[in-house]
């Protein structure tokens, strides 16, 4: 586990950081990820170039977005420009098995971005699961409003195994005048998930910015 990882001890918490082979594991793995879903393409009809082009234009913007930091919490989350919005485009695009398919490659960008690993459980629920989740925006891709439900759905899931990894993962850290981890844990990924999600929502709901969203999904489509 060392060649990959190194262990970081301080007087207040234990952290793990990738050394240039944990980094080129994950790049190896977000290649292969990519890899898969150009074969998928090769091999379904309804997926194609241009899906896995507006597809890695999407995770692009999304990387560039969540640099943009608006909030940015102690122990990991952030309030960023819209990032979360442009990987739950990617399942109202097309559907759900893209839409996570590039979420979770996203979430593996981002923990070649700006990691904060505790161990690997903590790794897998923030970054892998916690991100792979707005690929569900997709479950309503195909029905009135989708963009807006298919969002929400993604978020919430997001949250909720950003949730159970404070309250698991870093419950040590829980204010005294909480006095509950599971509570903290609510508030604290509640905070930036949600004034994202409220801000993000507001924007899409925009008639003008509404209608030409779904006339770029219809041109796609």
């Amino acid at each position: 586990m060392n060649f990959f990882i190194l262990k970081n001890i301080d007087e207040y918490k234990v952290t793990y950081q990738l050394t240039a082979a944990g980094y080129i594991a994950l790049i190896a793995v977000f290649i292969v990820l990519f890899s898969i879903g150009c074969m998928i393409a090769e091999k379904d009809k309804k997926i194609g170039v241009r899906q896995i082009a507006f597809s890695a234009m999407a995770v692009a913007l999304a990387v560039v977005t969540s640099m943009i930091k608006i909030v940015k919490l102690p122990m990991g989350g952030s309030v960023t420009l819209f990032s979360m919005f442009f990987i739950t485009l990617i399942g109202y695009w097309f559907g759900v098995k893209t839409g996570i398919l590039m979420a979770v490659g996203y979430g593996i960008l981002q923990m070649l971005i700006d990691p904060y690993i505790i161990n690997v459980y903590q790794m897998f629920l923030d970054y892998i699961f916690a991100f792979g989740a707005l690929g569900l925006s997709g479950v309503f891709s195909k029905v009135k409003n989708g963009l807006v439900k298919g969002y929400l759905l993604g978020v919430i899931v997001r949250f909720i195994f950003s949730f159970l990894s404070g309250w698991i993962f870093f419950a040590v850290y829980t204010p005294e005048f909480f006095n509950s981890a599971f509570l903290y844990s609510v508030a604290y990924n509640g905070a930036y998930i949600g004034l994202e999600a409220a801000l993000t929502v507001a924007l899409i709901s925009c008639p003008p910015v509404k209608k030409a969203l779904v006339y770029v999904k219809n041109m796609l489509v």
